[in-house]
């Protein structure tokens, strides 16, 4: 294999496991150091930069961050019961919002002067907030939409105020719309032709998927006014239109949105509410630990049922009739679900919610805009710059590549950003700006490091939650109450620090093998080159996890290399400690992705 060459932004960046897999790139050990030692406006503003809703992805996100964490690779079962779990990077997250200072919109940038142009968002959701707050202060003038009266999006109208107070909502939307130069306009859209003929220079379209999906079997129709689309339904709860629910529901779905319907209908009088999902319980989209909240509250989930015909008298619904299912895999492994000949169940309710799937919806734009869709009516875009057919027009969140998540809407926003900047300065879209990266020695002495590299071996801590009772009783009442600084402090310890980065010269290495010695995962090898299938297999632990890259270094006076196995590094710098000669030290990488600013800019 040739040397690793780490002056690649991607190399180490990869390593970082958990800023490498969360979309907007967070630098999530660095903000969780800074939890550590109560700096929770510092920790907040990095947050704040990347992320954009800390407060509100710290009750919120999926979180891909997490199952990327090396913490819960690397430990020993025995030492933690067989339960190997990752940081609680989304909680820790919230930390940083709840304990932050009561002054902490003197950090927010504000406006400068407008530089004459003008950008239209179609949408109010975490995508055109996005947009908005980036290119507001660069003096663009900012002008978003929405057909609900507060802006938020989804945010707002279909995550249950009991995971997110409303509080949280405006508190992080009115830190973007106070930078200035942004306008928020009650006011439907119905027409891009007329949008684009309006003066705007760049149209950003992040409407989200609006739309659910039906339920098409017998009696759907019959027995409308007790069956509700799942979204729909969720956001006339949010604006106090619907107060109540039948005591016995049936939840169709099997995605985060059916946790927050079942959930929801608990607390609005539901006595006797399932889940019923057609898929496998460990398929189902729902995050695992909303199925776990749902559970928690006494809602059974039922699997493998796929319905077949809703019952009712004279349009009075009476239940739903299931047909049982089993997968069957075929030799491509591809997943059908076929009848297992059971008798079909039927279950007694008053009210049905659909939460089976979203849909994007463009109605509003033309056909002969210019803008074109591929066949399940999505925008053609470049995944990359988020351009349309139309080059001032993009999008992003769930109206660019269908349903996801906050966090993903979020980095749409920054990518969307960037490009329409470029686009009205002239540049190249497609040119994306280098992130920027700033990589130091962590050494304060011969056996001292500037940070805490003594990796605990407690196992996660539990967010407090509000009584069950108690929660059930009131929507408005948060269930996680979050954690307070002690426990944010040890559940902080617990992060690897991976973003500290074992770095090898060669030139040093005498070979005296002390490295390999110490090292408590056995991941560092001195032997003779060869190709990468070869290594793996000749290392002093196996490296088996192809996706996590081969450390390789050379210029060895022997002309072996040194190869570490960068999957189940510790990240402890016990091999930097011992070595007598300087060849490994520990170095802090701070990767920060580029959004859109001047420096963005080659002129």
């Amino acid at each position: 294999m040739k040397p690793t060459d780490i002056t690649n932004p991607d190399y180490f960046h990869k390593v970082v496991d958990c800023q490498w897999a969360c979309p907007a790139h967070t630098p999530v050990p660095e903000y969780i150091r800074l939890i550590a030692h109560g700096r929770y406006s510092d920790a907040y503003m990095i947050n704040w930069k990347s992320n954009v809703f800390p407060g509100i992805l710290g009750r919120t996100c999926d979180r891909p961050c997490e199952p990327a964490c090396r913490r819960s690779r690397v430990e020993d079962e025995t030492l933690v019961k067989g339960k190997k779990e990752p940081v609680a990077i989304c909680r820790l997250k919230r930390v940083a919002a709840d304990y932050k200072d009561d002054d902490i919109a003197k950090l927010m940038p504000k406006a400068p002067a407008r530089n004459g142009k003008r950008i239209a968002c179609v949408g109010g959701g975490p995508a055109s907030l996005t947009v908005a707050r980036d290119l507001a202060v660069m003096g663009y003038e900012i002008v978003i939409y929405d057909q609900d009266p507060k802006l938020g999006g989804f945010i707002r109208t279909q995550i249950p105020h009991f995971r997110l107070p409303e509080s949280v909502i405006d508190e992080e939307v009115g830190y973007i719309t106070d930078i200035g130069n942004i306008e928020f306009r009650h006011q439907r859209v119905e027409s891009m032709k007329k949008l684009l003929a309006d003066g705007y220079d760049a149209v950003f379209v992040g409407c989200g998927a609006p739309r659910g999906r039906e339920l098409d079997v017998p009696g759907r129709r019959e027995a409308a006014a007790n069956i509700h689309i799942g979204i729909d339904w969720l956001s006339s709860v949010s604006f106090g239109h619907t107060t109540s629910v039948g005591k016995r529901v049936i939840v169709l779905g099997g995605g985060n949105t059916a946790m927050d319907c079942c959930r929801t209908a608990r607390r609005l009088g539901g006595e006797d509410v399932k889940v019923i999902v057609r898929s496998g319980f460990e398929e189902m989209k729902a995050s695992p630990w909303e199925k776990e909240d749902a559970m928690g509250e006494d809602i059974p989930i039922l699997n493998f049922l796929v319905p077949k015909e809703v019952r009712h008298d004279n349009g009075r619904i009476k239940g739903v009739l299931f047909e049982k299912v089993k997968a069957e895999y075929d030799a491509k492994g591809r997943r059908s679900l076929v009848p297992t000949g059971e008798p079909d169940q039927f279950f007694e309710c008053d009210d049905v919610l659909v939460a089976i799937g979203q849909e994007n919806a463009f109605p509003w734009i033309e056909k002969d805009a210019g803008i074109e869709f591929d066949r399940w009516g999505l925008p053609r875009l470049d995944e990359a710059t988020l351009q349309s057919t139309v080059k001032n027009v993009f999008f992003g969140g769930d109206a660019a590549f269908g349903p996801k998540n906050i966090i993903w809407a979020a980095a749409h926003g920054h990518d969307a950003a960037i490009s329409i900047d470029k686009l009205l300065t002239g540049e190249k879209v497609e040119e994306r700006p280098p992130p920027g990266v700033n990589i130091v020695s962590q050494k304060m002495g011969i056996h001292e490091w500037s940070y805490d590299n003594a990796p605990t071996i407690d196992r996660r801590f539990k967010v407090p939650h509000r009584a069950k009772q108690e929660a059930l009783k009131n929507i408005m009442a948060e269930v996680e109450l979050g954690f307070d600084p002690e426990l944010a402090f040890q559940e902080a310890q617990r992060c690897l620090n991976c973003d500290v980065q074992t770095v090898f010269t060669g030139t040093l290495c005498i070979e005296c093998d002390a490295c390999v010695d110490i090292c408590p995962m056995d991941c560092i090898t001195f032997t003779d080159n060869g190709d990468e299938k070869d290594l793996r297999s000749r290392l002093n632990a196996p490296a088996l996890n192809p996706t996590q890259d081969l450390y390789v270094g050379n210029d060895l006076k022997t002309g072996r290399v040194m190869v570490k196995d960068e999957d189940v590094c510790l990240h402890c710098g016990l091999c930097a400690e011992r070595c007598p000669t300087g060849a490994w030290d520990m170095r802090k990488y701070y990767i920060e992705m580029t959004h859109a600013e001047q420096a963005c800019r080659r002129q």
